[in-house]
């Protein structure tokens, strides 16, 4: 049986994220994989990203996270929620934001730099980084995350890949969501 120290895993990143990533079975494969899926997935970013804000506006406990003044965001922030649209300058900013992400993930090396950018993605969305009045519920962040998962793999089963290539990938972004749900997640709660 391998110990684990647990205070660490709540205390050092990257001791964290190893345990996840051995535990989970993420490897070099699902790194390929994932890089692998680069070119078939960047035509689609926009029309994920969009699914993504769109969703986000169906629901006011979502959409409120937008009319706060973004963090990093020069222009002027939205008035209030009912005047606040999917072509206001902040929400193309975010968009820029989320599509950045997204190509982060299939290009970038699976390092401590990338590591410490998905555990800001987390720290951002409380009041420990970012705007510190805006805070965006683990409910919220978890209901997103469900979404934004579904719709990724929808977009690789529609990728055409032979069967063995859209398994693997399938299984690698999977596995990644897990690592990234669990960066948000350990920001907005208490250590144990």
């Amino acid at each position: 049986m391998k110990h684990v120290d647990e205070k660490l895993l709540e205390s050092n990143l990257e001791y964290r994220f190893g345990y996840l990533i051995e535990f989970i079975g993420f490897g070099e494969a699902d790194i390929a994989a994932i890089h692998g899926a680069a070119l078939h997935l960047a035509p689609r970013v926009e029309a994920l990203v969009d699914a993504v804000y769109e969703k986000l506006f169906l629901y006011d406990a979502t959409k409120r996270h937008f009319v706060p003044k973004q963090h990093g965001y020069e222009g002027q922030a939205p008035t209030d929620l009912l005047s606040l649209t999917l072509d206001h300058e902040q929400i193309k900013f975010r968009k820029k934001h989320l599509g950045d992400y997204l190509v982060r993930l299939v290009t970038h090396p699976y390092d401590a730099k990338l590591v410490a950018y998905l555990d800001m993605v987390g720290r951002i969305h409380t009041a420990k980084a970012g705007n510190a009045e805006l805070v965006v519920p683990l409910v919220q962040m978890n209901a997103l995350m469900g979404f934004v998962s579904d719709a990724l793999l929808q977009t690789i089963l529609s990728l055409g890949l032979d069967r063995e290539t859209e398994v693997r990938t399938l299984r690698a972004f999977n596995k990644l969501l897990w690592i990234q749900n669990d960066l948000l997640a350990r920001h907005h709660l208490p250590a144990a």
